[in-house]
């Protein structure tokens, strides 16, 4: 088998993903192109079998919910898709210039560290609704990760000098550091707490 270069650019065949409940929902394969063009798209489990960089471009084109309203930050998503691939490489790039690493590397071990282990439901008892502590399965962990890096990186960069790549770097590089800074982080420890309250 041809071991392609991500971007034609960087070895991703020693990348591993070290949490053990995300190993089988992290797909990390060689490949030049990080598209399938939607054919994963049979089942809604199968997301787990797309390149996990493609998972990240394909949320760069619709961030998803934020609240009740279906959140679109700015005129960045156009849903082009040789755009958003412009994007990832630009941050990947910013990515390797700073930590001298592999930038898939640091972007596996930061949507590790970003992935909430629990969350918290509304069940109602007798009348009255009480918050509950549920564990979050692994496939939810990787899609709320990836969810908080896109929208924090589009909150820093709509109507701002920095540019999308700039924010997404940084995204990326303070969840790869367990930063507050990082709106991923900050989300996954603020529910955790609620959970923790709740228990």
């Amino acid at each position: 088998m041809v071991n392609f270069k991500l971007f034609n650019k960087w070895d991703i065949s020693d990348i591993e993903v070290q949490d053990p409940g995300l190993k089988g929902y992290v797909s990390i394969y060689s490949v030049l192109v990080p598209r399938n063009a939607g054919r994963n798209a049979k089942n809604r489990f199968w997301k787990s079998k797309t390149h996990i960089v493609e998972r990240l471009m394909n949320k760069l084109q619709v961030t998803g919910h934020k609240g009740k309203k279906h959140y679109r930050t700015s005129s960045h998503l156009t849903g082009k898709w040789n755009h958003t691939y412009k994007i990832v490489q630009d941050t990947f790039e910013i990515l390797e210039k700073q930590t001298k690493e592999n930038p898939m590397k640091v972007f596996v071990k930061a949507l590790e560290n970003a992935a909430p282990r629990e969350e918290i439901t509304t069940i109602e008892y007798g009348g009255a609704r009480y918050p509950q502590a549920v564990d979050c399965s692994p496939q939810r962990r990787i899609d709320i990760a990836l969810r908080q890096m896109t929208q924090g990186a589009y909150s820093k960069s709509f109507g701002k000098k920095k540019k999308i790549h700039e924010a997404l770097a940084d995204e990326i590089l303070f969840a790869y550091n367990v930063d507050q800074s990082s709106q991923a982080i900050s989300k996954k420890l603020e529910l955790e707490r609620q959970a923790d309250s709740s228990r």
